[in-house]
């Protein structure tokens, strides 16, 4: 009993952490026992965690007092308090109220849900674009906008690590690290094309509030801007077989330096220009930690 006890115990401390926890790791991943979406690192996402927070409110109002009538129904009109029934059909006022409530309600919601489809689907004056591609099973992208020596595009794929493969389990998480991170600089409006090269898939990342379907020989288009820079992770969000959980999508946001730096080195190689970027953000944080201390 003791030990179930202590279970439950350590369960409930787990899901309180990954419900308050306001952690900067906390913000790019999915963690243990987590209830609530993952914190905004876009404006979009922002507007939809805003959203979820206001139809929760009209949803738990409603629901407080549909079970108030229902109390209030069952003590009053009961066999016992009310041996004789009424006769009564119907009432016009409570008819038209129940017309009238639900219509406002819905416009109620119908305003701000347009005006985010609206923000969602409008892409705003684009900085850079990406193409990506989902493969069974895994993800290849392209940078249109850089090109190499042949004067090809840049372009990788970017494939899940196995545990062998994982040097650090803080930083390479399990099931979400992959060998080639989408990079991308803050502040700035990028543009994602999406389509697939065998079955559908779907390409999302929670902390920027998109999600999108890529289909063979179709291209669709997202965006977002990230407005903090970091690691965040998601994953193929439309199952395309077997190793479906095994797609899972790094997009690895760095300053418009780094960048710059990261974007001339990849027109020659990407292996060095991963290392120029891992460097230059290993500088950056000795940096900031002299800084703080």
């Amino acid at each position: 009993m003791r030990q179930s006890a202590w279970t439950l115990a350590v369960m409930a401390g787990l899901a309180i952490a990954a419900i308050f926890g306001t952690g900067a790791a906390l913000a790019a991943q999915p963690v243990p026992w987590q209830m609530g979406l993952q914190p905004a690192a876009t404006d979009v996402h922002a507007d939809i965690r805003a959203f979820e927070s206001f139809t929760l409110v009209i949803i738990t109002v409603i629901t407080l007092f549909v079970l108030a009538l229902l109390i209030y129904v069952m003590v009053k009109f009961n066999a016992k308090a009310n041996p004789v029934p009424s006769k009564t059909s119907h009432n016009t006022l409570i008819e038209v109220i129940w017309t009238v409530a639900p219509v406002m309600i819905l416009v109620l919601i119908a305003i701000p849900s347009f005006r985010l489809l609206y923000k969602e689907l409008i892409i705003p004056p684009v900085d850079i674009t990406v193409k990506a591609t989902g493969y069974q099973w895994y993800w290849g992208y392209e940078y249109p906008d850089l090109k190499d020596a042949k004067n090809r595009p840049v372009s990788f794929d970017s494939v899940m690590l196995g545990d062998a493969d994982r040097k650090d389990p803080v930083k390479q998480p399990r099931l979400l690290a992959v060998d080639n991170n989408l990079v991308v600089p803050v502040g700035k409006v990028v543009r994602v094309q999406v389509t697939a090269a065998d079955v559908i898939h779907a390409l999302a990342v929670p902390a920027f509030g998109i999600k999108i379907d890529g289909y063979p020989g179709r291209l669709n288009e997202t965006w977002f801007k990230a407005n903090q820079t970091g690691m965040f992770y998601g994953q193929c969000s439309e199952l395309c077989g077997k190793d479906h959980s095994a797609m899972p999508i790094a997009v690895q946001v760095v300053t418009e330096q780094q960048y710059a730096a990261w974007s001339t080195a990849a027109q020659k190689s990407l292996s060095d220009a991963n290392k120029v970027l891992a460097a230059m953000i290993e500088a950056d944080e000795k940096t900031t930690a002299v800084a703080q201390r």
